[in-house]
């Protein structure tokens, strides 16, 4: 890759408010619904019990559901906000492929003018081959997925920090593209960048990243994946203080001990897949979350993305926000 040039240095996430002290709390709602109020109810419940953020995922179809209603992840994105004036809110993450790099700068930093500064931006390289194969629309190998995001975040955080951006590369070219007015967050909208791969989605976090996403499984190597973060920000000269540790996993809550075995039998037969890495979750009574978050509190992580469906939502985020939020 080639650039005509400097893009801006790696700089630390805008200083925002959070409604939840120094720890973040987020819900993932993954937008399968056959109607659009369904979701706005629950960002406004989210709003409303003190949640800080509010994530979507972004494919052209509910995955291993083609037949089922789903909402467009940029679209809604938009609509949600409008809605809420506190709640911000992302997607976890937007793919790379759908859509040009200079088209997906200028609407986010429209999107965060629009909301007067709560847009969190996640971006990744691409999951599922079959929706892009089903679309036309360019796949590759890993290698050449990455080195496509890896220009896609070279020209987006330019766009944030810079008038006008230019940039030659593989994959995309550039030439004095204007992008004003500017993001309302400064210095950009939080770019979030998810998994643990440590050739090619590592050092995006290292050289990109205001929050690195964690995804459950990959606590398991938490010091292994530390250490190599920390190597590649030392390759860039950043410091890997400047990148907050957020980690996404599955919650539920149970008012009782004595309702935790059905609780946990539930939630295995909604989240079966080995990636969702129930075990290492947050799933338990308040006392119990209160303990496990503290944990991972003291390893670095200051940022969580509850995952649950949207028909437990309302209610989880209802008696997290009443028995859990207060304790920590």
């Amino acid at each position: 890759m080639t650039t005509d040039m400097p893009g801006p240095d790696p700089v630390a996430p805008h200083g925002r408010v959070r409604t939840s002290g120094g720890t973040e709390f987020g819900i993932y709602v993954p937008q399968i619904v056959a109607d659009y109020e369904t979701l706005s109810g629950l960002a406004r419940t989210a709003e409303r019990t003190g949640f800080d953020t509010l994530w979507l995922f972004d494919h052209l179809y509910a995955p291993g559901l083609p037949d089922h209603p789903a909402l467009e992840a940029w679209t809604t994105t938009t609509a949600l906000l409008a809605e809420t004036t506190t709640l911000r809110v992302g997607t976890l993450v937007l793919c790379n492929n759908f859509r040009h790099p200079v088209l997906l700068g200028r609407m986010a930093t429209t999107l965060d003018v629009i909301s007067r500064g709560r847009l969190e931006f996640g971006l990744g390289s691409g999951s599922i081959r079959a929706e892009h194969q089903q679309a036309g629309l360019p796949w590759g190998s890993a290698a050449q997925r990455s080195e496509r995001l890896g220009e896609a975040l070279e020209i987006i955080t330019r766009m944030f920090a810079s008038d006008r951006t230019s940039f030659r590369g593989r994959h995309y070219q550039v030439s004095d593209m204007p992008n004003w007015p500017r993001p309302i967050q400064q210095p950009r909208p939080p770019i979030h960048i998810g998994g643990v791969g440590p050739k090619y989605t590592i050092p995006l976090v290292a050289r990109y990243a205001d929050v690195w996403n964690v995804p459950t499984y990959g606590l398991r190597d938490w010091p292994a994946l530390t250490r190599v973060l920390e190597t590649e920000c030392a390759r860039l000269g950043r410091d890997p203080g400047q990148i907050r540790r957020s980690h996404q996993a599955v919650l539920a809550v149970a008012p009782h001990e004595r309702d935790l075995p059905e609780l946990r039998a539930r939630i295995r037969r909604r989240f079966d897949a080995e990636a969702f890495g129930v075990d290492d979750g947050y799933i338990g009574t308040p006392a119990m979350l209160v303990d496990r978050l503290g944990e991972r509190a003291q390893q670095g992580i200051s940022s969580f993305v509850f995952m649950t469906g949207a028909k437990q939502a309302a209610a989880t985020m209802e008696l997290f926000a009443a028995e859990v939020m207060p304790q920590l």
